[in-house]
């Protein structure tokens, strides 16, 4: 995309009307073109000296505005922007029923505030104006985005959610399994800020971002990642890793899933009470009715450790709680204190951040220190909420520093 887009030239009207018909991305790759043609004369800065923007003392915004879908109107916009030395990186546009709504990456002048490129597109007829301090990863152009994420979403059920996070920025997503989608009754659609899309096994995924109005550009790219997900079917990566214990003891570590409900069950039946009422808060014989819901990639990931007859020994949770993270450890009581837990929450820890989330929370009991020690163990900033003895332990994984590398055999799972 060029640097500074000039004002559009004067035109006829038969002009214009041809300009009409081939749409507004004609427009942007005319003006594309003219700039690679005259690099160099872009319009002046306002010290006079037409220099380019300096990356270096700039910074990067998304913004979206909504423009009269007629000839001239991306020109004025674009325009608007130049004369505050705004670069523009990329452009999607999300046509709808009386307008057409332009999302920009834009590379801006570091001392220019965000009321500024309002109003430059508001002087350049732009409404409902949207702006967003972006980052690196918004470089990205979308197609190549976009596919990654359907790439992600293929090789992992679990990644769907996530996926719709990237896609629409940030928003609060909610699975809810076929009944209570049925109690729900909610069609599927988008309206404002509130998306939801029906799932292969008759669920509901119901995503909110009341900051900012879907649009139906977004609503087909959300649906299509679904559908995607619904063909594959059930799916989990085979990868497994094979750690050796202190005291010598090998054991696996790999992504849990469905088929591996009778083995956690059994792991319950092993675990104390005092254990389970740790992990699960509540009657230790409603323990089993929360795994359907824990192993089922459509809500988070699970780890489980094995030892080498198979059994599983521990249990790793990380749960997709709307716009939040929780993370949760079972660990069989002849198990724990060997660094099993520890090394489940970091593989989590570690899974979270790839997934761009802020921060994870455990939720538990002012008396389980291990699951304390655990949590200081990971060396990241901690908040502690008590009430009543329940400890809620929120880690921010913004200040984890970049995971080293794992000497570890990976081995392909039987």
């Amino acid at each position: 995309m060029s640097r500074f887009l000039p004002a559009a030239p004067h035109t006829t009207n038969e002009q214009h009307e041809s300009t009409a018909r081939r749409g507004r991305g004609a427009l942007l790759a005319r003006a594309t073109q003219w700039w690679s043609r005259r690099q160099g004369h872009a319009p002046p800065a306002p010290d006079g000296t037409g220099a380019p923007l300096d990356p270096a003392g700039s910074a990067l915004w998304r913004m979206r505005t909504t423009v009269r879908d007629e000839p001239g109107s991306l020109a004025a916009l674009c325009t608007s922007l130049a004369h505050h030395r705004v670069d523009i990186l990329s452009l999607q546009t999300h046509p709808l029923a009386d307008g057409t709504v332009d999302e920009f990456l834009l590379r801006a002048p570091q001392e220019l505030p965000a009321a500024e490129l309002v109003r430059a597109a508001t002087d350049a007829g732009g409404s409902d104006t949207w702006t967003e301090r972006a980052d690196a990863h918004d470089l990205v152009d979308a197609p190549t985005r976009i596919l990654g994420l359907a790439t992600r979403t293929a090789l992992d059920a679990a990644e769907l959610p996530l996926a719709l996070r990237q896609l629409l920025g940030r928003c609060t997503i909610r699975s809810l399994p076929a009944q209570a989608a049925a109690r729900d009754g909610a069609p599927a659609g988008f309206e404002d800020g509130v998306m939801r899309l029906r799932t292969p096994e008759g669920g509901l995924i119901t995503v909110e971002r009341p900051y900012l109005p879907f649009t139906p550009t977004e609503f087909a790219r959300a649906r299509a990642l679904v559908e995607l997900d619904a063909r594959l079917g059930p799916r989990v990566p085979r990868r497994q890793d094979v750690l050796t214990l202190p005291e010598g003891n090998e054991i696996t570590v790999r992504r849990a899933h469905p088929a591996d409900l009778a083995a956690a069950r059994a792991l319950h039946e092993r675990c104390s009470r005092r254990t389970l009422r740790m992990r699960y808060h509540g009657p230790v014989g409603d323990a089993d009715r929360y795994l359907d819901h824990l192993l089922s990639p459509r809500y988070g990931r699970t780890l489980a450790a094995r030892t080498a007859s198979g059994r599983i020994v521990a249990l790793g949770h990380l749960l997709w709680d709307g716009d939040e993270t929780e993370i949760a450890l079972l660990v069989e009581d002849d198990w724990q204190r060997r660094g099993i837990g520890s090394e489940l929450l970091r593989r989590l820890v570690a899974s979270a951040r790839e997934a761009r989330c802020a921060s994870v929370y455990a939720v538990t009991q002012a008396s389980n220190t291990g699951m304390v020690a655990a949590m200081r163990g990971l060396d990241l900033p901690l908040d502690y909420q008590v009430e009543e003895g329940t400890l809620v332990i929120t880690a921010r994984l913004d200040a984890a520093p970049a995971p080293s590398p794992l000497p570890r055999e990976e081995a392909e799972q039987r």
